[in-house]
């Protein structure tokens, strides 16, 4: 089934140009940690955001909800700048919410349960003791939270219920916009599958829109409309779902793909195993970040910086050679993903 949807015309809701992350590190230099990075999250919709440890996906998440400071560029939610157009920050923060990908570590130890969920309604005072014992209910209800649950603690609880915690604790103000750091890196399979469409399900019912992080593509491809690769601080390719596994171009896409797990073990699918070493993102050198382990570098691409191009309609590429990739595609049997 198909996660396309058309947003022609449509205003995005959350949306982010050129943002920068840079961290000073003593004697060293600057650490890119993002680097220059474009893209827009509309209403209703997923964005996946897929990359390998240390390519700077969570520092993104923790941008976008100024957990960090930024270095440049702009984030807009509903067209203003979050940074410098959103005065009432109290207003702004119970319209954007985050899942953390901890949820062991993100839940206060010494609090129980209700009182972790009736924080956010004491802090922006939505009404009395009874009446927040009674969102509080009400709110485990829509998350499925057994109220006996509420006078526990968070080490009292398993995995999954920890991270439904999480996610109650997040949708506590009834906002439209949620980041899911990892969200489900962290459960068993099982648990996985369950928190995962349970997301989803939310997002039909309460119309939320996610920035969904994460490593592992299978999950993304499940929740995401649309996906953006990251690589070393920069995204290097973005596209709808099916798109990205019917046609991928960049060749760090590529070999992403070809990663996958196969079910069909009878079919040939060529492996692409990539050589040498993540270059360093303190002091990045000019040119394309992945060619050093890129096996169609060109000599140019060493030293003369990429750009995000319109390859095909809705597919950016951050690379100039993204027709001999797609060639390459084929060779690897992307097709079979597809389905």
């Amino acid at each position: 089934m198909s996660n396309s949807i058309d947003y022609t015309g449509a205003e995005p809701l959350v949306q982010a140009k050129n943002l920068k992350k840079h961290f000073e590190v003593k004697r060293k230099g600057m650490l890119h940690a993002v680097d220059d990075i474009s893209f827009k999250i509309y209403p209703g919709e997923t964005l996946g955001l897929v990359g390998e440890s240390g390519c700077g996906k969570s520092t993104v998440g923790n941008v976008v909800m100024r957990l960090l400071p930024k270095t440049g560029g702009s984030l807009l939610y509903r067209g203003k700048d979050v940074f410098t157009e959103w005065p009432d920050q109290m207003e702004l923060h119970r319209k954007m919410k985050i899942i953390f990908q901890d949820p062991y570590t993100s839940l206060n130890p010494r609090k129980p349960v209700e009182k972790i969920l009736s924080e956010a309604y004491v802090i922006h005072k939505l009404g009395g003791k009874a009446e927040i014992a009674k969102m509080v209910r009400d709110l485990c209800d829509r998350v499925e939270l057994p109220h006996n649950l509420l006078n526990r603690y968070p080490h009292e609880l398993d995995g999954g219920m920890r991270q439904v915690v999480g996610i109650a604790r997040a949708l506590s103000l009834n906002p439209d916009f949620i980041v899911c750091d990892e969200p489900v890196s962290s459960l068993d399979v099982s648990v996985q599958a369950r928190i995962i469409n349970f997301l989803m399900d939310l997002q039909k019912e309460l119309g939320l829109s996610y920035l969904f992080i994460s490593h592992d593509l299978s999950v993304v491809r499940h929740i995401s409309n649309r996906i953006a690769i990251m690589y070393l601080g920069q995204i290097v390719e973005t596209a709808d779902t099916d798109e990205i596994f019917a046609n991928a171009m960049h060749p760090y896409s590529i070999a992403l793909l070809s990663a996958i797990p196969r079910v069909n073990t009878t079919s040939k699918v060529s492996r692409i195993v990539l050589k040498g070493d993540v270059p360093s993102p303190m002091n990045p050198k000019p040119g394309c970040r992945f060619a050093p382990r890129c096996w169609m570098a060109h000599k140019e691409c060493l030293d003369k910086n990429q750009e995000l191009v319109e390859a095909e309609p809705g597919h950016f590429v951050f690379c100039e050679f993204a027709s001999e990739s797609k060639e390459k595609a084929k060779e690897v049997h992307y097709s079979s993903l597809s389905g």
